[in-house]
């Protein structure tokens, strides 16, 4: 049996990204451990597929935001998320690793991230976004509303803002869906959202 009192407790690394206007908020749980990252910013590890899937959802190309080398291309990134109105940060603020990977079954939430503050600083924001398990089970806890299903939508009620809940398939290639499958629903969502327009 693990003792978490002897594992420690690893703060997030990353300020929360609030660009002005954004419309919406994408939570995952926690970024992978440094080893892991290919850039300095939310979802950096390569084997996640958050940046193929924008690539290919908005300009027909999974490997829009790649450099020549295979990392993340950051700057293009942070260009896209301003202009789209996409807000990210995670759904944890502290956590402890129980296991030496990347899995979000294996991390206990020692400090849930303040999600009210967060939307304070963006108020045209319209939508909160969880990008896996364990980042759904969070709001719903913390809040108290209905969990969708993946790639489902429900209302969630927070400082009397009320917000749409998408719960979109986890990004990480751990998941068992196609990158196309988990596409058509992120489509969905910012297509519902005015983020994505045909």
């Amino acid at each position: 049996m693990i003792n978490a009192n002897n594992i420690p407790i690893e703060q997030h690394p990353l300020e929360p990204f609030l660009p002005s206007g954004a419309r919406i908020l994408m939570l995952g749980s926690f970024p992978p451990q440094h080893k892991r990252w290919s850039m300095e910013f939310f979802y950096p590890n390569r084997q996640n597929d958050m940046w193929r899937l924008m690539g290919l959802i908005f300009y027909g190309n999974r490997e829009y935001f790649l450099t020549t080398n295979g990392n993340f291309d950051k700057e293009r990134i942070v260009r896209f998320c301003i202009e789209k109105g996409i807000a990210l940060y995670d759904t944890a603020s502290a956590v402890r690793r129980l296991k030496d990977n990347a899995s979000d079954k294996f991390l206990e939430v020692v400090t849930p991230t303040d999600i009210a503050a967060l939307l304070k600083q963006i108020p045209q924001c319209s939508a909160i976004v969880t990008t896996g398990q364990r980042a759904t089970e969070v709001i719903v806890e913390k809040f108290g509303c209905e969990m969708p299903k993946v790639g489902g939508v429900t209302d969630v009620v927070i400082e009397g803002r009320t917000l749409q809940f998408w719960r979109m398939p986890s990004s990480s290639r751990a998941y068992p869906l196609a990158l196309e499958k988990k596409a058509e629903a992120y489509k969905e969502m910012l297509l519902a959202q005015g983020v994505l327009q045909i």
